[in-house]
């Protein structure tokens, strides 16, 4: 396969070139052709272009998987805008949270979402627009806009508190596309259906790396694992991306041979898939190619395993993608032997540009590549330890931060504490993410008390946080230990409660 073109382009090009009776996106407002998604995406930001914004400012939008949605990223990119998409299941403080950090000059959403935002979520000044008034006017041709222009925030979880804003830029973003669309050899017949949030960067990147390919998307808002069964048998679906949990469910409902059948290819991020997934899902989809990847939203993805080594090394990472460049970094900065564990530290083209308007934890990721990168420049220190075996291949051996991940979600713990400590319930907590079969680490609280306030507890929290974010179980205490310097022992209680 030869090695795809490096020359970064304005985003809002992605989808152009390819022949207009196409067809580039099936939502549940119908079916576009390329010609008639790049008529609504002209249209869209030339509409933005006319709500008297600035070159530069911030476009949140709040919305489930509609066409809006999806148009979205390189309308407010054409325009000139920074687009900040925001998760749907996020609740009214975490998105408050994002609309100020960003600093969001807009709000695309619709009106049932925008009624449960309260007086102080949003700053004055704020425009909230319906999504069915975002539309009309004349359209604004393709950009000229620099690659390396920020035309993104991602919003992604930290270990320590709020989430941070992940900045993008045009290269990122084409870039991130040209690879995907490359290794995983997505073409002009593949039918691609999305249903992971658009919020998320590998999410928003089916849309992107299916339009590079000329490709169909179908995004699909799923309640239960039946309702992607049945959109794969209706819609003949020859691409799906997942998280682990959503595999272990899918592997247990019922298919269709042809619907089983249809799938040609399954990505999976969001937690590694362990062995026994593997061999379920090469079991129930025997037609399909497998690709097991990592990533990171701060270098958008770092690592695939080519299908063909999926049997005999089900639990490897596999090997840097295109534009990657992945190191395994031992600690005195030298490069770790085959079999030496080390940090992960990614370089090259797909690095972000930090974390919006924090240059103290930027400084923490973001640091320069050591001398012997072959790509030198700004890189991302994961964080992660992982070994190289001598054939190249990576492994993933542990998580340096105390970052939970459940159902293919970041959460942050200190997050979960503050929901928790907020209503008085409770005076101590800390919230742990422990192993679990179904969704990868299940969020669990220690709290000091007696339990008398968990069902007053867990109703609050059922209105204040997401549903990813819920705590699974509650674990009460008199005491919680306590380290050498006063603080919470979370690893004490971490080794009590898997012992």
């Amino acid at each position: 396969m030869p090695v795809p073109d490096p020359t970064p382009f304005p985003i809002d090009h992605v989808a152009l070139g390819h022949p207009a009776e196409a067809v580039a996106l099936v939502t549940r407002e119908g079916a576009l052709t390329y010609a008639a998604l790049e008529d609504e995406v002209a249209r869209l930001a030339g509409w933005l272009s006319r709500q008297g914004l600035a070159q530069g400012d911030r476009v949140a939008s709040w919305l489930p998987k509609t066409r809006i949605a999806c148009l979205m990223p390189l309308a407010a990119a054409r325009a000139g805008l920074v687009h900040v998409p925001i998760n749907p299941v996020l609740k009214r403080q975490q998105v408050a949270h994002v609309l100020a950090d960003s600093g969001a000059a807009m709000l695309v959403t619709q009106a049932a979402r925008a009624s449960t935002l309260e007086p102080g979520d949003v700053s004055t000044g704020v425009a909230i627009v319906e999504e069915g008034k975002a539309k009309g006017g004349e359209g604004l041709p393709p950009s000229r806009a620099d690659p390396d222009a920020l035309t993104a925030i991602l919003y992604t979880s930290g270990s320590t508190g709020r989430p941070k804003g992940v900045m993008l830029s045009h290269a990122n973003l084409w870039l991130g596309a040209v690879s995907v669309a490359h290794y995983l050899g997505i073409c002009a017949d593949d039918r691609v259906l999305g249903v992971l949030p658009l919020g998320f960067d590998y999410g928003q990147n089916q849309l992107f790396s299916t339009w590079k390919a000329g490709g169909a998307v179908y995004p699909l808002d799923y309640l239960t694992p039946r309702d992607v069964v049945k959109a794969v048998e209706r819609h003949g679906i020859t691409s799906l991306a997942g998280v682990p949990p959503l595999w272990v469910q899918l592997v247990e409902a019922n298919w269709s041979n042809a619907a089983a059948a249809s799938l040609k290819r399954l990505t999976n991020s969001g937690g590694a898939l362990t062995p026994r997934l593997v061999r379920d899902l090469r079991a129930r989809f025997p037609e399909a190619r497998l690709y097991p990847m990592y990533g990171l939203t701060e270098a958008f993805r770092s690592t695939y395993l080519d299908p063909g080594l999926v049997a005999a090394h089900p639990d490897s990472m596999g090997r840097a993608i295109p534009f990657a460049e992945v190191m395994v970094v031992a600690p005195d900065g030298s490069e770790a032997a085959d079999g030496v564990p080390g940090e992960l530290v990614h370089a090259g083209p797909l690095v972000a540009q930090g974390y919006w308007r924090d240059a103290e934890r930027t400084a923490l990721r973001f640091r320069p590549a050591p001398d012997w990168s072959a790509s030198g420049g700004m890189a991302v220190w994961s964080g992660d330890t992982v070994r190289r075996d001598p054939d190249g291949l990576l492994y993933f051996m542990g998580r340096d931060d105390e970052m939970i991940k459940s159902s293919g979600n970041r959460i942050s713990p200190t997050e979960i504490e503050e929901a928790v400590l907020a209503g008085g319930e409770v005076a101590e907590a800390v919230a742990l993410g422990l192993p679990d079969e179904r969704l990868g680490q299940a969020v669990v609280v220690v709290a000091r008390g007696d339990g008398g306030a968990e069902a007053g507890l867990r109703e609050r929290l059922r209105r204040d946080l997401p549903s990813f974010m819920q705590p699974a179980r509650y674990v009460w205490r008199s005491a919680l230990p306590r380290n050498a310097n006063d603080k919470l022992d979370r690893a004490a209680l971490k080794r009590e409660l898997q012992s």
